[in-house]
């Protein structure tokens, strides 16, 4: 599990850095994005890894890992708009921006951590494919949570979808830099 905790802070340095950097060029401009365009920008990422799988090829050059890395970034942004709502205007700073992005992948870490300490970190053995499909699963989850103006009889709510896709995707993510190294 120490390999796993360090390979995840290892990822979401990657997601970070990358999180950090758009935010230096675009300021927080996604801060106008209500929830179902957050749920759709994820959908748009895991449809074209779904599609790059089945086709085995990409025609524009970006791959799954840049995709996986914007599902995290828009998972954490999902859980970010979820607390603050949705705004008229790009109405956070920076520093503020980070603090919450840091808050919400420590709490995407930590839950990643006890699931995987209950299942002895199964995910290792899943193929890259069923991540993607889990992912797709938990957004369609999502948009009829949405769609139900977010009430659910028994099931978790809009932010557990968004947290699962984060480590789903992390757990791509992590896949995919253990085979390039």
């Amino acid at each position: 599990m120490i390999q796993t905790d360090q390979q995840f802070d290892d990822a979401a340095a990657i997601c970070r850095d990358i999180f950090t950097k758009k935010m230096k060029d675009y300021g927080a401009s996604w801060r106008i994005l209500r929830p179902q365009s957050v749920t759709d920008q994820i959908f748009i990422k895991a449809n074209r890894i779904r599609s790059i799988e089945t086709k085995g090829i990409s025609k524009v050059d970006e791959g799954i890992r840049s995709e996986l890395i914007g599902i995290i970034n828009y998972g954490v942004i999902g859980l970010i708009q979820l607390e603050l709502g949705c705004s008229e205007t790009d109405d956070l700073a920076y520093d503020r921006g980070v603090e919450l992005y840091n808050k919400y992948l420590n709490q995407a870490k930590e839950l990643m951590m006890n699931k995987n300490h209950d299942y002895d970190e199964a995910w290792r053995t899943m193929r890259m494919e069923s991540y993607t499909d889990l992912i797709l699963m938990k957004i369609y989850r999502t948009k009829q949570i949405e769609d139900n103006q977010g009430k659910t009889l028994i099931s978790e709510g809009i932010d557990a979808n968004y947290f699962d896709m984060i480590n789903y995707a992390m757990f791509g993510l992590i896949k995919m830099e253990e085979d390039n190294s």
